[in-house]
Formats: C-alpha cells, structure tokens, sequence
C-alpha cells in the first residue's frame, strides 16, 4: 500500500515538472527571452529601416525620425503586452488554463514570418507589427501561466511552483542575451532570424503541452468535471467549490467595488506598482554605459550584460527553493530592504566618481547586487499574489488587472527613465529607492502570509482582515442584576 502511495506521489511529480517545463517554455520563457533579443540588433534594425525609407523615396531619413522609429519597434513590445493582458481573463474563463496558452502560440507563429520575411519584404512595417504580436503573447501568458502552474500545484509547492514564472523569465532574458551574441545571430546579417527565433519555445510548447492535464480547479469548479480531477486534492477542491457555489467569474471593474476584495485589492496594485518601479529594469537600461565608464572593453560589455541577467536567474531559483520555508513576506520585505541598501551605495558611487575613480567599480558590483536583491523577492513573489489572494471567481480578472498594470508601468517608465536620467543626473536612483522603501513598508504592515495554506484558509483570513469587526462578534453584555424589586 505504502509502495503504491510513493509511486503515486513520484508519477504526481513527474507530471507536476513536466507541466511546468512545458508552460514556461512557451510562456514567461518567451516574455524575458523577446525582451532581451531586441538589443542586439538595434544598429542593424536602424540601418534596414533607414535603407529601405531611401529605397523607397530616394533620400534617408533624419537621424532623429531613425530614432523615432525605433522607439515605436520598442514600445510596441508593451503596448502589445497590454493589449495581451486584457485578453488573458475573458480567455482563461472561456478556453480554460492551457488551451489559452496553446491558442496564444498564434501570435508567437504569425510574428515569427512576419520578422523572418522582413527583409526580403524590404519592410520595418513587418517587425512594428511582429513586435506588436510577440507582446500580445507575452501578456497572456505572464498572466495565465502564474493562475495554470498555482491552481495544480499542492499547497505544499505552490510557492515554488509559482515561482517557476520569474524563473523561466530570467532563463529568457539570459538566452536571449546569449543568442542575440555577435559570434551567433547578434550579426549584421542574421538578425531577422534572431527575431524569428522566438518561433522555437512557442513549437516546444506546441509540441508538449497537449500531452499534460488541465487545471483541476478549473475542471472541478468551472466545468463541473469530478472524474477529470480525481488525482488532485478532492477534499480541499470540493470545499472552494462549495464555497463559489452560484457565483459567476468577477469582471475586472468588480474587484474595486466589492470590501470583501479590498486588502487584496490594495495589495495588488501597490505591491505590482512598486515591482515595475522599483527601478530594475532601468538598471539593465543604465548598465552599459557604467560598464564602459568602468573601462570594461566595449566588445566584451556584451559579455558583461548576460552576467547581470544570470544574476536574476541564479536568485529566482534560490527564491524558488527558499519560499516554501521563510515565505513570501521575508522574501519581499529582505528583497526591497537590500535593493534599497545597494540603490543607495549606487547613488553615492556615482556622485562620487569625479573624485576617486575607484568609485565605477563599486557601482558596478552595485548594479549585481541590486538585480540579485530584485531575484530574491519582487521578481517571482509579486506575480504570485494574482493567484493566492483571490478566489477562483475571482482570480482571471485579478490577473488582468495585475498584467495590464504591469505593461503600463513598463510604458510609463520606458518613456519616462530617459527624462529622469537626464533631469536627476547621479541621482537619478532616488525616486526608485523611495518605491523600494514603501514596498517594503506595505508588505511589513498589510500583506498577509499565505505559505502552507489552501486557498480557502487564505481567503478566510482575508475576510477577517476586511471586516474585522464581524470577526471580533457580538459584544458580550452580561445580564444586569436587580437587588431590590418594587411592591
């Protein structure tokens, strides 16, 4: 008996890792790895756009409206993401988990000839278009992979499982640095096949995915289907399904109305708010330049950039082993505390390089620390909380709200962070660290612990924290003594 239960629980793993290798692949994977593989070619991409605008009009086109174009080929990435992120809920309901994410590799497929043929096309409209989709694709799958992965994991591994997501994120961002190398498809003339090449995750995908279970939750309580979910935990499924009894999936503007959703609510945004303002992404966007004022060789800063991208690799998988034993708060809290300690030496460092030039290299390994303090909490634990703070009714639309707050906040800063450079100078890290600190502040004050609980213990919790004085109940008055009566 003993046997069957071990080899039981080992097919359960197996199954368990085989469903989380063939989400991420064709998910968050494509996300970090679209992101990063578009600054390899950015020289080549302008010099196509600027020759084919002179093929087409017989004169070049100014140094400026290059540069506009380019801007457009890099925004339209999150603009997609966005458009991606509203699309996530309404199929995640109507679809289910996975064949959402098997129907988003159209986007991926359709993007992939677009940028391989744009050459030969002789048309930058292709990659504005291509880039356009990939974004699409990435913001339906940073939304719904975190909600697949969290709904068929036990609650003794939905932490780590979930954590998976900024994991493949970071094995993205990394390969793609890798490919997009000069000795590989980063060359003048291999680029359309390294904007293409986003075609080979959404194929593995394709390929794997099918052969693996939907969520539980989703059979059980959205479907009905008892016997397709039999291997997973029955008991705990068949009381939040009892508990969404004759409830219908919540709209996205509903979230903000309801008090029963207001801590979860609040912590959604602020926590999502401060993860893509915490100033991460404009470290990897200032990185460059303080390696080439360290002195580090400009044809070996290439080099430089994939070390900082296997930082945040490295800690998503220790985060990934860690947050089932300290939980998702330690994590946080030590994850902004630490970006705001490094933030704060960066800005020192950098205010001082005039006088002792020592200084670059400290704000080198400055720039290591701080992306290894965003790995170890913000990066994974934030897209957690989309799936453990809501319900199943609710949960697609938190999804949506928690992407599309994501892609603007990337919008916002990309347009934003050049001003900011150029206004703030070497204290362009201040208005970050004050994110980082409030981060750390909210989480400390008002962000529940869900480690080791099921859903249905997290969101009676929640209910106690949005109504505690139901929780307290009635007031105890003791009955009053009468010592003298009338005749």
């Amino acid at each position: 008996m003993l046997h069957a239960l071990l080899r039981s629980r080992m097919i359960q793993g197996r199954i368990l890792l085989l469903t989380i290798c063939a989400a991420g692949i064709g998910g968050t994977f494509q996300f970090g790895y679209n992101l990063s593989i578009i600054n390899a070619p950015t020289l080549h991409i302008q010099e196509f756009t600027n020759e084919t605008w002179q093929a087409r009009t017989g004169e070049p086109l100014p140094d400026h409206l290059v540069l506009l174009m380019w801007s457009l080929i890099v925004s339209l990435y999150p603009l997609g993401g966005l458009f991606g992120a509203l699309l996530a809920g309404p199929l995640a309901i109507t679809l289910g988990r996975k064949k959402s994410l098997l129907v988003n590799n159209i986007f991926v497929v359709s993007a992939a000839i677009l940028f391989g043929f744009s050459r030969k096309a002789g048309s930058f409209e292709m990659i504005m278009l291509g880039r356009l989709l990939v974004g699409v694709n990435a913001g339906v799958s940073m939304n719904i992979q975190p909600m697949y992965l969290g709904e068929s994991a036990p609650k003794e591994l939905r932490g780590a499982v979930a954590m998976s997501s900024a994991i493949f994120t970071a094995l993205g961002i990394v390969m793609g640095q890798v490919v997009g190398l000069r000795e590989l498809l980063g060359g003048p003339q291999a680029w359309p096949l390294l904007l293409a090449s986003c075609l080979v995750p959404g194929a593995l995908q394709l390929a794997s995915l099918p052969l693996l279970p939907e969520s539980p939750r989703y059979l059980l309580i959205d479907c009905g289907d008892t016997e397709a979910c039999l291997a997973g935990e029955l008991e705990e499924l068949e009381e939040e399904r009892a508990a969404c009894q004759g409830c219908r999936a919540r709209r996205p503007w509903e979230l903000f109305q309801h008090r029963a959703l207001r801590r979860q609510v609040t912590s959604l945004v602020v926590l999502g708010s401060a993860m893509e303002l915490c100033g991460n992404d404009s470290v990897y966007a200032y990185a460059s330049s303080v390696f080439r004022k360290a002195g580090v060789p400009e044809a070996k800063i290439q080099y430089a950039i994939i070390g900082t991208g296997s930082c945040e690799l490295l800690t998503a998988v220790v985060s990934c082993v860690v947050i089932e034993r300290v939980g998702r708060r330690v994590l946080l809290i030590g994850g902004y505390s630490l970006m705001t300690c490094w933030g704060s030496i960066f800005t020192v460092a950098l205010c001082l390089q005039s006088s002792f030039p020592w200084t670059l290299y400290l704000a080198m390994a400055c720039i290591f620390a701080f992306i290894l303090s965003f790995g170890i909490g913000p990066a994974g634990v934030t897209g957690i909380l989309a799936t453990e703070l809501f319900d199943q009714m609710a949960r697609p639309a938190a999804c949506m709200v928690c992407g599309a707050l994501m892609w603007i906040m990337l919008i916002l800063v990309g347009l934003g962070f050049p001003f900011i450079m150029e206004a703030l100078s070497h204290f362009l890290y201040v208005p970050f660290l004050g994110v980082c600190v409030c981060g750390a502040i909210y989480t400390g004050l008002f962000l529940p612990e869900t480690k080791g609980k099921t859903f249905q213990e997290i969101s009676k919790e929640l209910h106690r924290l949005n109504f505690p004085r139901r929780a307290q109940g009635p007031t105890w008055r003791s009955l009053e003594v009468i010592q003298s009566t009338e005749l």
